[in-house]
């Protein structure tokens, strides 16, 4: 019994344990991403080797030829499909020119060509995929509780509305107006730019849906007031209005003063 025991407290033990649990975490993460990535998966042979091809032609300069990343760019292995569609499906990438963020443009690829560098991307490592069809009906979502969740998350950065606002050292937050409900949710799931990641843990594929159906109400909406004047509020809209109506008052005076001499 005491030759047992002894065994039990191997030093050697600890270790063992802590191995099995690493072991058994990364599988079932590796498992969880392979379930989220499934519609990546189902990308043909040819797709990534076309995508593969492309990606050798226009991203490996900054990426690497096997997109372990190099001094000009990170590397791209995990990032997964989503973010590859999101950036080069914006514009985004490539790259047009140095800058504090990478600024949407038309983009250089179709549809297709997309897709196939997205699928090359994803069958580096597991990542994020391109979000089903199903999480972007916003017709489908809950505006209301999309509009909560935006609050919290997003209204600091973006304006409550979503129309975008400055940020520190150059960078900004885009207007999330004209912005289609794929590359919304991709811009969750992936956190381009200074964007945190929001991931299913976070908020689910639902309240994700929830928050573009928000995005998309208050983008439709319209000013029968007039100008929307970015929708900054009543506050700024008020001071907006004294400072134009006072500049008005003042020139209107001086300029009844010139009139009277």
């Amino acid at each position: 019994m005491k030759l047992l025991a002894d065994r039990r407290r191997h030093p050697m033990a600890l270790v063992a344990l802590l191995l099995v649990g690493l072991l058994l975490t990364g599988g079932a993460y590796a498992l969880f991403t392979q379930t989220s990535s499934a519609k990546a998966d189902t990308a043909s042979a040819s797709d990534i080797e076309e995508g593969k091809k492309l990606f050798a032609a226009n991203c490996a300069t900054c990426h690497g030829m096997n997109a372990e990343g190099t001094k000009a760019g990170p590397g791209l292995i995990g990032v997964g499909a989503a973010a590859v569609d999101f950036q080069v499906g914006t514009g985004r990438m490539p790259l047009q020119a140095n800058g504090p963020q990478a600024r949407v443009k038309e983009p250089q690829f179709d549809e297709e060509q997309t897709a196939q560098l997205a699928a090359y991307v994803a069958s580096l490592g597991p990542g994020p995929a391109v979000p089903e069809d199903k999480y972007l009906d916003a017709s489908k979502g809950d505006p209301a509780a999309g509009g909560g969740l935006f609050r919290t998350n997003c209204a600091m950065c973006h304006n409550v509305v979503g129309s975008g606002g400055a940020l520190t050292r150059g960078k900004y937050a885009p207007n999330l107006a004209d912005v289609s409900e794929k590359h919304l949710y991709e811009a969750m799931q992936t956190g381009p730019q200074n964007m945190p990641i929001f991931n299913d843990a976070n908020l689910t594929p639902e309240d994700k849906r929830d928050v573009i159906a928000y995005v998309k109400e208050v983008s439709d909406n319209p000013s029968p007031g007039g100008f929307k004047l970015g929708s900054l509020g009543p506050v700024a809209e008020g001071l907006f209005i004294w400072f134009f109506g006072l500049a008005a008052v003042i020139g209107l005076t001086v300029w009844l003063s010139s009139r009277a001499k």
